[in-house]
């Protein structure tokens, strides 16, 4: 095992554009480190500089304490389990996962209780002398991690392994690859465009955009506490809402009605001219629900309910309403940058199962001004960051 240290890492192409651009990043003994972030944001690029197979143009990768900017892939002691699963068609499980020790050269008997004991891990000892064409998409998937374990290597390095399993299988390899990576003990960086694999998996999450580092953070600060438009846009399913906000005398002004405002908040953002409120659908619930007696009728308002949709253990509301042309423009660039569709300027709400109401009724929600956040639109600062 050891340590990662991304110290200013810059790559650049013939073209001079910086996939990545000043990365810093220190992975400590035994972590779990996502990489996450939409298409083209340059997370895979530095997965593969860790690894070695993209050059570095700038910076210094350091693994376990040792600079490895020019060392090749087979002299950096890692693991990697990618994609496409890279199996050898021919050979058998068995074969496959024994396949690294073999180019090393270890005795038949040591190959042996390496491969078998991966084998039981991966719960895949009825399938060793299997091909991989007979074996599932989850099933092959654990057949490279077997390979990967088996090296002993200093670090596992997963480049979106399980992106070609259907849904529910993601989820199961999910949970398995968390169970191994703890049992294990080993460093892993791992990239995925999927942030509930983010959320789930990692100890720390590294949100990227555009080559550049926008947060480092564990998943709840990710999501409590994120530092920018982008990260706060990003993080979350449904994503935050985003609607344009002024705030004067204490209260926030937004397009369906004006609410008190925590004090450390107001003071942040007082007479800062139009801002963007950022708010999560969790954030709303159904008056109706909690019971009128309970709520703190300042922060209620009456939404017209375009549509519901029920899931059983809760329900997602969707209330239009209208916005400046600037805000619109805003919420277009975010879901670009997302990988997203366009936004459409509208509320969605998380509301509890038992919320009634056909489509098109006047409902009163609640708004929970306490978890709001602020931003600067110009810059997608996040001005109320810890308050």
């Amino acid at each position: 095992m050891a340590t990662i240290e991304m110290k200013n890492i810059v790559k650049k192409y013939g073209d001079g554009f910086p996939a990545v651009n000043d990365v810093s990043i220190d992975v400590a003994d035994g972590e779990f480190l996502i990489l996450v972030g939409p298409s083209g944001c340059g997370k895979s690029t530095l997965l593969r500089m860790i690894v070695g197979l993209e050059d570095i143009s700038g910076g210094d990768m350091v693994i376990g304490g040792k600079r490895v900017n020019d060392l090749a892939p087979r002299d950096r002691n890692l693991s990697m389990v990618f994609q496409n699963y890279a199996l050898y068609p021919h050979l058998s499980v068995y074969e496959n996962i024994a396949f690294p020790l073999r180019l090393q050269k270890r005795p038949e008997k040591e190959i042996d209780e390496k491969v078998r004991e991966a084998s039981k891990t991966l719960d895949l000892d009825e399938h060793l002398e299997r091909k991989p064409a007979n074996l599932s998409g989850g099933q092959r998937q654990r057949v490279a991690m077997g390979r990967a374990i088996v090296r002993e290597a200093d670090a596992f390095l997963f480049d979106e392994p399980l992106s070609n399993l259907d849904a529910k299988l993601r989820g199961q390899m999910r949970t398995e690859i968390a169970r191994l990576q703890k049992k294990l003990g080993i460093t892993t960086v791992y990239v995925t465009h999927d942030q509930t694999e983010a959320m789930t998996l990692g100890d720390r999450v590294a949100v990227m955009k555009r080559g550049i580092l926008q947060q480092l953070a564990t998943p709840r600060e990710l999501y409590e506490q994120p530092v920018n438009l982008f990260v706060a846009g990003f993080i979350g399913s449904p994503p935050m809402n985003f609607l344009p906000a002024t705030v004067e005398n204490g209260q926030v002004t937004l397009p369906f009605g004006t609410f008190p405002l925590p004090a450390a908040k107001a003071e942040r953002t007082q007479g800062k001219g139009l801002l963007m409120a950022g708010i999560r659908p969790e954030h709303f619930e159904d008056v109706s629900v909690i019971g009128a007696d309970e709520v703190d009728s300042a922060r209620t308002f009456e939404a017209t309910i375009d549509v519901r949709e029920w899931l059983g253990d809760q329900q997602y509301a969707y209330v239009p309403y209208e916005a400046e042309p600037q805000v619109q423009d805003q919420l277009r660039e975010l879901a670009r940058e997302a990988d997203g569709d366009s936004l459409r300027t509208q509320l969605v709400v998380s509301l509890d199962a038992a919320s009634k109401g056909e489509d098109g009724e006047h409902t009163t929600l609640f708004i929970d001004t306490d978890r709001m956040h602020l931003f600067d639109p110009a810059t997608g600062e996040n001005l109320t960051v810890g308050v």
